[in-house]
């Protein structure tokens, strides 16, 4: 029989219980900078220097911190199910956990993209990106993320995913960052989904609407185990 298709659609709270920041807090500041300082194409041209640091130093946090049980039990899932993980975080954490099938709608923190060809992309092995890091083209390198006023090149195939699903996940995400948010409006009638977070989003009532209010590393227990007595 078939195994059957999971899709998970995670965000900074999963992140963020192994000690990576969320990407913003209640004031709108993400690690002390304004977010269109540090992530968007006009932060970039007017100070390249500071775009560079940033991403640096949230490399460098991210080669000090380690999956947590949230990841682990995603990872885990693969083993009885199909597993598809569609995140919006940069870290590396889903595939250091053993997750194999990720989709990084937001761009990988790991690595740089020539700012002359997209097309050019290079995995960063340490942690920093600096001023004079060239393309094979001789143009300057930047983080290969997605910034705010800048297309979401892997959408499409996110959307194509969720519609696909025979049971989706939300964890750790407020669904407030569009168009990621919109992905759950696309995810089957018959499809259950199931939702994890201590402050969870808004989610239209449904048939099989399964709430978990709390981390993701206790939470995603309960959706193994639940998955399992359903399914398995």
């Amino acid at each position: 029989m078939a195994k059957k298709r999971i899709v998970a659609l995670t965000g900074a709270g999963i992140s963020a219980e192994s000690g990576i920041a969320t990407f913003r807090d209640a004031n709108g500041l993400w690690e002390g900078h304004d977010v269109m300082e540090v992530a968007s194409p006009q932060g970039w041209r007017k100070n390249p220097e500071l775009v560079l640091d940033f991403y640096n130093q949230r490399r460098k946090n991210a080669h000090s911190v380690q999956p947590n049980a949230g990841h682990q039990i995603l990872a885990e899932l693969e083993q009885d199910f199909d597993v598809k993980i569609i995140t919006q975080n940069v870290d590396d954490l889903h595939e250091r956990a053993g997750s194999s099938d990720v989709i990084h709608l937001h761009g990988k923190l790991f690595e740089s993209r020539s700012t002359l060809d997209p097309k050019l992309i290079y995995p960063i092995t340490g942690w920093q990106l600096n001023l004079g890091d060239k393309c094979e083209r001789g143009s300057q390198l930047r983080p290969n993320i997605v910034w705010f006023g800048e297309p979401v090149p892997l959408m499409e195939q996110a959307m194509e995913e969720t519609m696909r699903a025979d049971i989706f996940l939300v964890v750790g995400t407020s669904l407030v960052v569009y168009p990621a948010a919109g992905l759950v409006d696309l995810v089957p009638d018959e499809a259950p989904i199931m939702v994890v977070d201590p402050n969870l989003p808004y989610v239209r009532q449904r048939p099989q609407l399964h709430l978990f209010e709390e981390k993701a590393s206790t939470g995603m227990r309960k959706v193994q185990a639940l998955l399992q007595e359903k399914y398995l």
